[in-house]
């Protein structure tokens, strides 16, 4: 009796690590990411993608968290699969442009920041980033435009870049 007891909680335990679902896995890469287990939460991310290989969020967070570990063309890559099942991410195209943008990609940086804010216009975080990238390349009065409107949005360092780079 007590070894049936025994194989029926291993097969309930067996079963309950197969019954995850994508969601649980995105909240567990979620929770490791926010404890700064980058490398824990990509595993999680990729088993989300393996059971539901067209759900668009875990390769959004999965790029997020690439670019944090400095992967910015496994970053884009990522964005790019997000952005083939939805076309309308603005947090894949965010992501994608800061990613472009490090790698010296600035047409493309700047592109995908401008689908950013065509898909979300008041998100001044992309205006703060096209606007410092802009002043980078030489484009001071539309950098500088991009930083105040970004300002206006509530993105607060806005206000700091005009003072150094605008006056």
């Amino acid at each position: 009796m007590k070894g049936l007891f025994i194989l029926i909680l291993a097969l309930c335990a067996t079963l309950n690590s197969y019954c995850q679902t994508s969601e649980d896995y995105i909240n567990q890469g979620i929770a490791k990411s926010q404890q700064l287990d980058f490398t824990g939460a990509i595993a999680d991310y990729n088993k989300a993608i393996e059971i539901d290989l067209y759900n668009v969020v875990p390769y959004v967070l999965r790029a997020d968290t690439k670019y944090k570990l400095m992967d910015y063309r496994g970053a884009i890559v990522d964005c790019d699969k997000a952005i083939g099942f939805d076309a309308k991410n603005a947090k894949a195209y965010n992501i994608r442009g800061h990613a472009k943008i490090m790698l010296f990609q600035h047409d493309g940086g700047l592109a995908d920041l401008t689908k950013t804010i065509e898909l979300e216009p008041k998100n001044g975080e992309a205006y703060y980033f096209r606007g410092m990238d802009k002043i980078f390349l030489g484009q001071k009065d539309s950098g500088c435009s991009d930083l105040s409107k970004a300002g206006e949005l509530g993105y607060s360092d806005a206000y700091k870049a005009i003072r150094l780079d605008c006056n």
